[in-house]
């Protein structure tokens, strides 16, 4: 059995309902995989073209409406929710909901949670459908649950740019269903509060705190040594969900501010070999994609920061009210 619902029978139907010839599809890395199996069965069953979009895909602000702009009549976008963007091609997004069971990593998510009354529950878009089981369970120990309505997400959604789902919450704990380490990490440093992940795809629950000690003392030596640096480089995303030109502009303003050269940069995909030929620039701020400098902070020479780590270089911030980057649209 396939670990996600592709939903098919409705994209073909929405296909045919829209008599759209030529068809953009596009998927998260993890999704890659069944592209040629999906676009071959549409192209059976509509007659419609299929082109699939090999660039990497990072959520809904990286939707290729650009790019398959003139060249197709829809997009079926894969495993994200919308964001509140005017996309230049109609777009279908299917979230790409797990199948997978859940109920033995929360139980034991709960043993690991016995301690706390008030449990704070978050996930992302594949795992939505499967709150209500989550929250039934912890019910079923005695605990109090709480989700939270976010900023352009569904309750309980927590995204890599925007953690609005889990403020206000006021829970003792949390539990984040789903894999990977970021988005709890990102509920970590929001709350301050102990996270529980419990991951169904590797059947293991774990706590976030030796991760996020160590992404800590990473992102403090990069500000550490970001510290000294008199050239900069502001980079700005080309893709539209990404696009901070206003902040750009800020950070540029406060760095001169602050006596020290700063010059803006705009790249689609920010890469290590994108920033290379800029030797003069002694460190970066990216303004786009919060993950950018904290995932991939290793595979560059000179320090990567957010614009809220920028504010402990300048002063703005003290380091114990560090925090992640957010990208809140609309």
């Amino acid at each position: 059995m396939s670990l996600y619902r592709l939903e098919t029978e409705r994209v073909i139907g929405e296909i045919r309902k829209r008599n759209a010839g030529v068809v953009g599809l596009q998927f998260p890395e993890g999704l890659k995989m069944r592209a040629v199996e999906l676009a071959e069965q549409i192209e059976s069953e509509t007659g419609a073209t299929a082109v699939i979009s090999a660039d990497p895909c990072f959520g809904a602000c990286d939707v290729s409406d650009r790019k398959m702009r003139g060249m197709v009549d829809l997009i079926v976008h894969y495993g994200h929710t919308p964001l509140p963007l005017d996309y230049e091609v109609p777009v279908i997004f299917i979230e790409a909901a797990s199948s997978v069971e859940v109920g033995e990593v929360i139980r034991e998510a709960a043993d690991r949670l016995s301690g706390h009354r008030r449990i704070g529950i978050a996930t992302t878009a594949q795992h939505l459908h499967l709150l209500d089981q989550a929250r039934s369970l912890l019910e079923e120990r005695g605990f109090e649950v709480v989700t939270g309505e976010g900023v352009n997400t569904a309750r309980g959604q927590v995204l890599g740019c925007n953690f609005s789902a889990i403020r206000g919450t006021d829970a003792d704990a949390y539990l984040f269903l789903g894999s990977g380490n970021f988005h709890p990490l990102g509920i970590k440093l929001f709350t301050g509060r102990e996270v529980v992940v419990a991951d169904p795809y590797h059947g293991e629950v774990r706590d976030i705190e030796e991760f996020a000690d160590r992404v800590l003392r990473v992102r403090f030596a990069r500000i550490s040594r970001a510290s000294d640096a008199s050239r900069w480089g502001v980079v700005v995303s080309s893709k539209a969900g990404q696009m901070r030109f206003e902040l750009a502009l800020m950070v540029k303003k406060k760095l001169e501010e602050a006596g020290r050269e700063a010059l803006i940069l705009l790249a689609e995909n920010i890469s290590p070999a994108a920033l290379l030929p800029f030797r003069e620039l002694e460190a970066f701020v990216v303004t786009a994609c919060p993950r950018i400098a904290i995932d991939d902070s290793q595979l560059y020479d000179r320090p990567l920061l957010n614009p809220s780590e920028l504010e402990i270089v300048l002063g703005e911030r003290s380091w114990d009210d560090y925090t992640l980057d957010e990208i809140i649209h609309g």
